[in-house]
Parts: C-alpha cells; structure tokens; sequence
C-alpha cells in the first residue's frame, strides 16, 4: 500500500507571500504547486522593504495564494493531511499573518499545525530537491541570514560559523541604494556587475586574515561607499562603466569571501555527503560558480537548488513541515510568531541577543 502525506505550506516571514501543496509518496517528495506572490512594486518607491507595507499585503494575499495552490494542484482542503507555516524568524507583522492564517486553516478542518522555521526550509531544501542524505554541509546564505551549518537531522543543526554584521544580500542592497540602483539589489548589481571591470578597485575582504568560518561585509560596503564618494568628488557624477566597475569589484568581493570562508568549513565539516548552497544570494551565477569551484577543490558533491527555489517559496516550508511532522512533532493553537529563532540552540549567538532571544 502507499503511504502518502499531502501538506500545505505557507511563508510570509518577508516580501513575498507563498503557498504551496507538496506530496510523499513513500517518502519521496512531489510539489504539486508552488504560488510566490512579490510586492517588489509595493516597496519600490522607498528603496527597501517596508514591515507595515509588507504585513498588510501578507494579510490581504495569503487567502488568495492558499486557493491559487490547491486548485493548481487540483485538490481541496479535505485532501490535506497538515498545515506548515513559517513561525519566524522575519519581519514580526508578515510571521504573524502567516501564523494566524495557517492556524485558521488548521482550527477550521481539524489538521495537525506545524512551525517551521524559515531558516530550516533553505536548510532542508536539498532533501527536497536531491534526496540528500544526512549529514552535509550548508551555506545559507540571504537578505538576512549568512551562516555555515552542519545539517545532522530535520531540527539539528549545528552552526561553524556565520556573518558578524551584514548579510551579503543586505550589502547587496545597501550597494544598489549607493550607487542609485533599484530594489531589491542583489539581481540588479548582478546584472550591472557583467559589463565591468571587477579589478579596477581594491576592495577588502573582510575577516580573511582571522581563522574561522565567520564573516563581515559591513566594512566592504564602506569601502564601496569610500569610493562612490572619491569618484563624485573627481567628476561630479556616476558613469555607467563606474557603476559597472564598483558592482563588479564589490561582487568580486563577496564571492572571494565565501570561496575562502567554503573552504575552510569544508576542511571543518568531515564525513559530509555533499556542500550545499541554499538562500536568495544563492542565485548569483558568480558566487555560484565560485562555491561550485571550491567544491571541485575538494572532491565534495556541490548542490544548489533551482533558482525558482532559491529565494524564498512555501514549497521548502511545506516540505521542511513534513519532515518535522514525520519526526512527530506538533504545535497548537499556542503557536507564536517569532522574529528571532536560531537554528543551532546550543552555540552562542555571533550577533547578540536581546529580550526578543538570539538573533543567529
């Protein structure tokens, strides 16, 4: 007979509002739709994301994206077997219109509630994509979040290290606000970065001089920021080749970084069945090629997953919510919306706390 589990995922922990029905047939995961639903335009006017902007187009989108993906995947809510939602971490107001809608759902039709945290579904998204075994190394690296982490089982993880300041897809859009680009940044400054010249400025690389896998992209933002403002000073303006040429050093950079930071978690992480790369800034060709390289360096498997689940989706969550459902875990209706929740429990946190908890 075949065993089969059908899950609803939701995500809304940023700008984008998801849902998604994946199936296991016998433990093989199935997408049976996938809804991602920007506010790319909603935010645009204010060269970034605003969370009140952003929470109301979660509470208004969220219903429509459920029934865009249960008719895609040609099934109604009597077919589900649980409902997963991003708890957190993110943006509290988008968490929360995740949370209470699947927590709707839930009450509603009488099915199981899983919290997935919104690290764990990138994390995962290998096994979804790869069937990848445990345990194997991750770079997790987005907006938000940039840390390297031993993947042992659904809920444990271990962290070798992780970004002190900014995350790369941060500096990535502060890059795009110096240089009068627009949001969100990290597409914009790759596509910008092709037509220069990436040895025309001498741009740090953060932390390669310390040992360890942690790393800081703050003071290259700065650097970039030093130089926009000597060529402003020289010309009274930006060209297209300075614009060009800054983006490509500046990329150049970030990729030199987690090329070196790569290797030396490989070289930490022994008896791992492959180096993965998951999270927005994942879609990067040029920091792609160079994790992929650094990989071959090492006789490890690479894998990244396609670009459509890079960024973020409700298909990771639904399928990080089955493996956590599997393992037998639960919540209730006491499930709480959180803008702060590391993955490995056990370290301290590299970017501090607060009475909100840690923050990584």
């Amino acid at each position: 007979m075949t065993a089969t589990l059908t899950i609803l995922g939701l995500e809304s922990s940023c700008d984008d509002t998801a849902a998604a029905v994946l199936r296991l047939v016998d433990g093989v995961p199935h997408i049976l739709s996938s809804i991602v639903q920007g506010q790319s335009d909603l935010h645009a006017d204010f060269g970034g994301i605003v969370p009140e902007i952003a929470a109301r187009a979660h509470a208004e989108k969220l219903d429509i994206c459920v029934q865009q993906a249960l008719d895609k995947a040609d099934i109604g809510l009597d077919a589900l077997d649980a409902v997963a939602v991003t708890a957190g971490p993110g943006l509290i107001g988008g968490v929360l219109s995740g949370v209470m809608c699947a927590k709707g759902i839930a009450a509603a039709r009488g099915l199981p509630l899983v919290g997935v945290n919104h690290l764990a579904g990138h994390a995962l998204t290998p096994r979804l994509t790869h069937g990848l075994a445990y345990p194997y190394l991750m770079l997790l690296v987005s907006g938000g979040h940039c840390q390297f982490l031993l993947v042992e089982g659904c809920d444990r993880f271990t962290r070798l290290g992780g970004t002190i300041d900014d995350a790369p897809g941060e500096a990535f859009d502060k890059t795009a606000r110096l240089l009068g680009l627009p949001q969100p940044g990290g597409p914009v400054v790759e596509h910008t970065a092709k037509d220069g010249d990436a040895r025309r400025f001498t741009f740090p690389r953060p932390l390669l001089d310390r040992p360890g896998c942690d790393l800081s992209f703050s003071g290259l933002k700065t650097a970039l920021l030093r130089e926009r403002d000597r060529i402003v000073a020289e010309k009274s303006g930006l060209t297209r080749k300075d614009r060009a040429d800054l983006c490509a050093g500046f990329q150049r950079a970030v990729s030199d970084v987690l090329a070196e930071k790569s290797r030396r978690a490989l070289s930490a992480a022994t008896g791992c069945s492959a180096f993965c790369v998951a999270g927005g800034v994942a879609a990067n060709a040029t920091i792609r090629a160079a994790l992929e390289q650094v990989a071959a360096e090492h006789g490890t498997e690479f894998i990244a997953p396609p670009l459509a689940l890079c960024t973020d989706n409700a298909a990771m969550i639904a399928h990080a919510g089955a493996e956590l459902f599997l393992s037998g875990h639960r919540d209730d209706m006491t499930l709480a919306a959180r803008p702060r929740w590391p993955l490995d429990r056990q370290s301290p946190s590299i970017l501090g706390g607060g009475k909100r908890g840690a923050k990584a």
